[in-house]
């Protein structure tokens, strides 16, 4: 079967995990720059933080945590969506799957059980929703995850400019 087939035939539900798979890519990928440029500019930024710092009468190393933690939180923006669709692509997935079940045994009970076909095409719908939830959910949890370990590597090189400067 063709792969334009197995989208019509899996319906609204395809439809759907498509349009939710197209804005998680597209987060992943503005991410991407956005990790990039903090990466790139971790002087700038950490030099930033340390001005601040010294403009205060005192301070501590809370205080620098909160800092970083701040900075840190505005990079983390759009990752709860990439999270989201990870999270949900395979529950919609699933909700494919009753509905094709469903469609099964309302056609078997409008029909009969005498044309295989008639079992075997609300199998068919059931079986593409889920891989299709399958296939957005699992490279949105990888990417979910790198994020949030490149966040927890920016905010520890952040930290450790500043304790080194100050």
């Amino acid at each position: 079967m063709e792969f334009l087939t197995y989208i019509e035939r899996g319906g609204i539900i395809v439809y759907i995990l498509i349009c939710m798979n197209i804005i998680g890519f597209t987060i992943m990928l503005w991410k991407s720059f956005v990790f990039f440029k903090a990466n790139k500019d971790i002087d700038t930024i950490s030099n930033q933080l340390i001005e601040d710092i010294k403009d205060s009468t005192y301070f501590q190393v809370a205080q620098i945590q909160s800092l970083v933690a701040l900075k840190v939180k505005s990079l983390e923006s759009g990752l709860n969506t990439v999270k989201l669709i990870a999270s949900i692509s395979p529950l919609i997935g699933l909700l494919g799957t009753v509905i094709g079940i469903l469609n099964s045994f309302d056609n078997i009970s409008h029909l009969g059980l005498g044309d295989p076909t008639v079992f075997s095409s609300g199998i068919s719908l059931a079986l593409i929703t889920t891989v299709a939830g399958l296939i957005v959910a699992i490279p949105h949890y990888i990417g979910y995850n790198y994020f949030i370990g490149a966040l927890d590597n920016i905010e520890i090189k952040l930290e450790k400019i500043i304790l080194d400067k100050i």
